[in-house]
């Protein structure tokens, strides 16, 4: 198999087509012209609008109303892993319980997350992606209503899992945005349902912390089934059909291939030995904000505390921007910034956070914009890798972030209470230290399979990259057709087999036309 992926030989030819790279096109099958014309149904008896209907002459322009609608869609699905939270000890008196039995249900419902993206999210390399989603949002949408009715906290323990399990159509919809979206619009697309996946954990705390202070806890289930359903309608009429992936391709395979890429793919290495520790930050910084604040100079209330939450609204808002300027930088560099710039945030967390609440302010600000920088600029890097297998890429690099929530949570809290405050600033600041570590050994420009390296320069602007590849492309192509020129003139007055001076005679050529 050659490097451009056809097999076998072709015959020598003086002159090279730039159609000469591309296997001949084979008759239609029936089953690539059903996809040629997008398919008509969703599960075989819903129809498909014809708006959205996947058409390849005519491919859906993922404008910011669809994006936005991406963003809008993660929001009010992810808030299904947060409600729980502030309602325990709603939950300890309607049920009859102690603390510590509710105290399982956030993590019964982590845990069926866990399980979604391992065994569920990788199937959006292999089948239509469109039903996939709304499938899992009608099921998410039905197993509240269970949410919300039942008396029986085991039940409501079994329901809280699977609700987790399927809870990660937002981790569908970000390989589905960069598909949909061009390519110089990746960053911007993937910043945008980021920034869902944040105001998605802000509104639910918020929402059912407000809503259960006076009415009951399951009035917010009932507004989460709402919004779910109107979530899948709008889906159901605005979102784009697109094909499946991986044709031939076993579930078991794709399975075993998210293993493999995970110790073969330097990049996605990199991408999760730095968002480990970096997720771990976060978790940290926003699980014992609550003790920090809660405790000396500070002694605020549990509504002040939790009012400190909306400063995370901050880096929502700073989305767009974020994912403009990553747009136009090499993905690589802007880690780098984000890196460097929670390095600093950290230092002012270690100097002061204890001593003045508006160096509490500023960490949270930093946190939030310099995090989704990163997360951002590494989710845009690792997606670029294999188109066919975003969805898997997305997986592992979600799973890795997730790893770092738990590492962050016990670990920090632990820190904190044993420690103080300031030594908990300083794991943070030690942890970000060592993403820095990460990043900096593989270059922005190393080969896809070097490990170790800064191979290909220090540029970071993608403007100026992309104008160096051009002229690196312009040069072979140059010295190509100089290669097919020099073959048309020489070749009617020579029989390279009848004369050794052929070779010559070319080179000669060559030289000439370059």
């Amino acid at each position: 198999m050659s490097r451009d992926g056809i097999s076998g030989s072709r015959p020598h030819s003086a002159t090279v087509s730039t159609t000469d790279t591309l296997p001949a096109p084979s008759p239609p099958t029936e089953k690539e012209e059903d996809i040629s014309t997008g398919s008509p149904t969703d599960f075989g008896f819903l129809p498909v609008p014809s708006r959205v209907r996947y058409d390849p002459d005519h491919p859906a322009q993922f404008g910011l109303l669809m994006n936005v609608i991406f963003g809008i869609a993660s929001t009010f699905i992810v808030a299904n892993l947060y409600y729980c939270q502030p309602l325990l000890i709603q939950f300890s008196l309607a049920f009859g319980v102690t603390y510590q039995e509710v105290a399982n249900i956030p993590t019964l419902i982590q845990a069926g997350y866990a399980v979604g993206l391992l065994f569920i999210t990788p199937l959006g390399d292999l089948v239509r992606r469109r039903p996939l989603i709304l499938m899992l949002t009608f099921i998410t949408a039905s197993l509240t209503i269970g949410l919300a009715i039942t008396t029986n906290l085991v039940a409501f323990e079994v329901l809280c899992f699977f609700v987790g399990v399927c809870t990660v159509v937002p981790q569908i919809l970000m390989p589905l945005a960069v598909d949909l979206a061009p390519p110089e619009r990746r960053a911007s697309a993937l910043s945008i349902v980021l920034s869902g996946l944040l105001f998605g954990v802000l509104i639910a705390r918020v929402l059912a912390g407000v809503v259960a202070q006076f009415v009951t806890w399951r009035v917010v289930y009932y507004v989460a089934i709402g919004v779910q359903y109107a979530i899948l309608v709008i889906l159901y009429w605005m979102l784009p059909d697109y094909p499946a992936k991986n044709k031939g391709t076993s579930y078991f395979s794709i399975l075993y291939s998210m293993g493999k890429l995970t110790v073969t793919e330097p990049l996605l290495v990199q991408a999760i030995l730095i968002s480990i520790p970096s997720s771990a930050t976060f978790t940290n910084w926003w699980v014992t904000l609550t003790f920090l604040l809660g405790g000396p100079p500070y002694n605020y209330s549990t509504v002040v505390i939790g009012l400190f939450g909306l400063v995370g609204m901050v880096g929502v808002a700073m989305a767009p921007l974020i994912g403009r300027i990553i747009d136009g930088l090499v993905p690589w560099s802007a880690t780098l910034v984000g890196v460097v710039m929670l390095l600093m945030t950290f230092a002012i967390q270690t100097a002061a956070v204890g001593l003045n609440v508006a160096v509490v302010v500023i960490v949270c600000i930093g946190l939030d914009i310099f995090r989704q920088t990163q997360q951002v600029s590494l989710t845009t890097a690792v997606l670029g890798l294999d188109a066919n297998a975003r969805s898997r890429l997305n997986a592992v690099l979600i799973l890795s972030l997730f790893i770092g929530q738990v590492m962050g949570t016990s670990v920090g809290s632990k820190v904190f209470t044993e420690h103080g405050w300031r030594a908990d600033a300083s794991l943070n600041l030690a942890w970000t230290g060592f993403t820095l570590v990460v990043l900096l050994l593989r270059g922005p420009h190393c080969p896809r399979y070097t490990w170790i390296g800064w191979q290909g320069g220090f540029e970071l602007r993608k403007s100026k990259v992309i104008e160096r590849q051009q002229r690196e492309r312009d040069a072979a192509e140059s010295e190509k057709t100089g290669q097919g020129l020099s073959g048309q003139i020489t070749k009617p007055t020579r029989d390279a087999d009848a004369d050794p001076d052929e070779k010559r005679t070319k080179g000669q050529g060559d030289a000439e036309v370059v």
